[in-house]
This record gives structure tokens, C-alpha cells and sequence, in this order.
């Protein structure tokens, strides 16, 4: 798949858009827009995963350290490593999961 990841960006009035742009049997990636104010909650994955910051600014926590995101931000989270993020204005990541 080829894609601008820029026009496939939909931001709901609150909670998460998600669209998962590729899925194979060892990865899955996934556009997720976020409305200012919305959060996801701690919990873990149990697959090795990356998020990329692509618009926006919030707050990630990963094993309980607090990252600033804001564009351009690359984040690698082991699997079953508790994690959780909050969007302070609209929000654009790439979240990549490996691994079955």
C-alpha cells in the first residue's frame, strides 16, 4: 500500500479514529487519530510494537516514564510493557506491531 498518511487523517470530535493501513501475519500498522482531551487507558500488547508521532502534541507512558510527543517522536514499546497516552490537542500516530 502507498498512501498519504497526511489525507488519511480523520480526527473525531472526541475518543479515537483508527485505520489499519497494512496487516500481514507478523505485522500490523495502524493510523490512529485522536481528539484533544482523549485518552487510552494502561494496558499491554502482547507483540513487540512502535509509535510514530505525526501530528500533535500529548503525553505517552511507557513502564510508568512519561514521554512528551509531539512530531517526529519515535517510541519502541517491548511487548507486555505497560503503556498508556493522552492527546492534549489532535493527535496523528503510526502504531506498528511485530511479531505474532
Amino acid at each position: 500500500m502507498i498512501g498519504d498518511l497526511e489525507a488519511m487523517m480523520e480526527f473525531p470530535r472526541d475518543g479515537v479514529f483508527s485505520k489499519v493501513l497494512v496487516k500481514t501475519d507478523t505485522s500490523n500498522y495502524t493510523l490512529m487519530c485522536l481528539a484533544k482531551g482523549s485518552d487510552i487507558s494502561e494496558h499491554t500488547s502482547t507483540r513487540e510494537a512502535a509509535v510514530t508521532v505525526l501530528k500533535g502534541k500529548g503525553t505517552f507512558i511507557l513502564n510508568g516514564k512519561k514521554i512528551k510527543m509531539k512530531p517526529g517522536v519515535f517510541i519502541f514499546m517491548p511487548k507486555n510493557a505497560p503503556h498508556s497516552l493522552s492527546a492534549s490537542e489532535d493527535l496523528a500516530i503510526l502504531l506498528s506491531l511485530f511479531g505474532k
